[in-house]
């Protein structure tokens, strides 16, 4: 095992990500798993399950970067890291070569990205304040509705006629969603209803640019809402292999950029810095 990997980090606050690569920006192992309340001992766990998919030990890690929530929480294999942002923009640049906007959206906040067609990121808005429109939001709606979180993607396609809500607010979109029940709603109209309420959620945050690509564990699991994000942008959405794992992948190309300062002039733009 002569040839070095390089890893990624993203340590999320409810969900952690691991990604390894090799020079050549081939994803060789991954993980993911709840962070749960040690993310220190999440992410070792994470680590070692990649490179054993990898076929690799800690000894042949040429160089990782750490990203998130958590990212001060991996001083055992790193103590460099860089932002959400720049991490999912790095993966956007090395994965698409023309100007793309990539909405993220995570357990506990949404992400709006857009880089230019050389791969500069033009502009990007998060949402912090609300669960709204995030993977916790699905999860509190999964058990107001007493229905495992997996099951909602198949629920929705089998909707006839979507229940519309009427509102963002996490807590009273719970109570509509009790109302609808109590009036006879069938349920994969409600599920459906929640899903447009996260893509209309997130579609609104920013207008979009060129192709639009979906990230995170909500469309990985769920790539329902990726179709319907498509209705009503007025174009098929991306939805990108590995979607959970573009920050983490991000990361790892990050840590092979720093391995490779030549790969750094070729592949990044001038002027671009992690944000």
């Amino acid at each position: 095992m002569s040839k070095p990997v390089f890893v990624g980090l993203d340590i999320g606050s409810s969900r952690t990500k691991v990604a390894v690569i090799d020079a050549g920006r081939e994803v060789l192992g991954h993980a993911v798993r709840k962070s749960g309340t040690d993310f220190t001992a999440t992410a070792a766990t994470c680590l070692d399950e990649s490179l054993e998919m990898a076929g690799f030990r800690r000894d042949g890690i040429a160089s990782a970067i750490s990203t998130g929530y958590g990212r001060a929480n991996v001083a055992f294999v790193t103590t460099r890291s860089k932002t959400e942002i720049g991490c999912l923009s790095r993966w956007g640049r090395d994965r698409f070569h023309e100007a793309i906007t990539i909405i993220d959206i995570g357990g506990q906040d949404n992400k709006v990205i857009k880089l230019d067609q050389d791969g500069r990121r033009a502009s990007f808005k998060m949402n912090r304040k609300c669960a709204a429109g995030t993977g916790a939001f699905l999860e509190e709606m999964s058990l107001r509705l007493d229905i495992p979180l997996e099951a909602m993607d198949g629920l929705a396609r089998q909707s006839l006629e979507m229940v519309k809500l009427g509102s963002y607010c996490t807590v009273f979109s719970a109570t509509e969603v009790l109302e609808n029940i109590r009036h006879g709603k069938k349920v994969p109209d409600i599920v459906k209803g929640l899903f447009y309420s996260v893509v209309k959620r997130v579609l609104e945050m920013d207008s979009h640019a060129g192709r639009v690509v979906m990230t995170g564990g909500v469309v990985a699991h769920n790539p329902f809402i990726v179709e319907m994000a498509g209705e009503m942008v007025g174009q098929p959405v991306v939805l990108p292999e590995f979607p959970q794992l573009a920050g983490a992948i991000g990361a790892a190309l990050y840590a092979l950029d720093e391995a490779d300062p030549i790969g750094i002039r070729n592949d990044i733009p001038a002027g671009e810095t992690d944000g």
